[in-house]
């Protein structure tokens, strides 16, 4: 009963910024987690960034300094923001929400691409 929309998605040149939006609605969990993921064409899905309900984050080596995750709980709401993007950041980025409670419970979201390229 809970979707979840990402958005902000584009193509942008080296260097550039974009923020994706990832909007939970439905029968959202009480309290959960919420994680951005992302796929190469060609390549395994990776994680990305992780936010706890909380506020706790953590980041792959590859984008931190340069990505920022955030969550909005009053608008069921996840953010990142990824600034001094690389070609190697093209993706389609995904969200993801976890009941906290139970771990097993998760929605994913459709997906938003990302095209870093000059």
């Amino acid at each position: 009963q809970v979707q979840l929309v990402e958005s902000g998605g584009g193509l942008v040149q080296p260097g550039g910024s974009l923020r994706l939006s990832c909007a939970a609605s439905g029968s959202i969990f009480s309290i959960y987690d919420m994680g951005w993921f992302r796929q190469a064409p060609g390549k395994q899905r990776e994680l990305v960034a992780t936010i706890t309900w909380s506020g706790a984050t953590a980041y792959i080596d590859s984008v931190k300094g340069r990505f920022t995750i955030s969550r909005d709980n009053a608008k069921n709401t996840v953010y990142l923001q990824m600034n001094s993007l690389k070609p190697e950041d093209t993706a389609v980025y995904y969200c993801k929400m976890t009941d906290y409670f139970n771990r097993l419970r998760e929605v994913w979201g459709q997906g938003t691409l990302v095209t870093v390229s000059s």
